[in-house]
């Protein structure tokens, strides 16, 4: 068996559904991280864990050979790799937002 469990393996994430995570972990196995298995607070969002392309650390729950499928966890583990960005931060909506920062922002980038 290629992965067993509770071994700690990277893949990237390559979708989000309603109802989990689908990564890739090498050429061959997929796997799906259930959303009962992202954090043991209620998940509204998944987009709020994972961002599509980004590489992440997981446990390994189950793993079938003959499917090529793992079961996988992100729940009470640091999941997040150094080198991945982060998310950016919505600062509001509308033209307001750029109206009072127009400037601020073009000095900025003339540094």
């Amino acid at each position: 068996m290629k992965y067993n469990k509770d071994d700690i393996v990277e893949g990237t994430v390559t979708g989000t559904t309603k109802y989990g995570i689908f990564v890739n972990l090498d050429e061959y196995y997929r796997g799906l991280i259930h959303i009962s298995e992202i954090s043991d607070d209620f998940v509204s969002d998944i987009s709020n864990y994972v961002n599509i392309g980004e590489t992440i650390k997981m446990r390994v729950l189950s793993s079938d050979d003959e499917t090529y499928h793992v079961n996988l966890s992100i729940k009470n583990m640091d999941y997040r790799m150094e080198h991945n960005k982060p998310k950016i931060l919505e600062t509001g909506s509308g033209f307001g937002i750029l109206k009072d920062n127009l400037d601020k922002w073009i000095s900025g980038s003339m540094k």
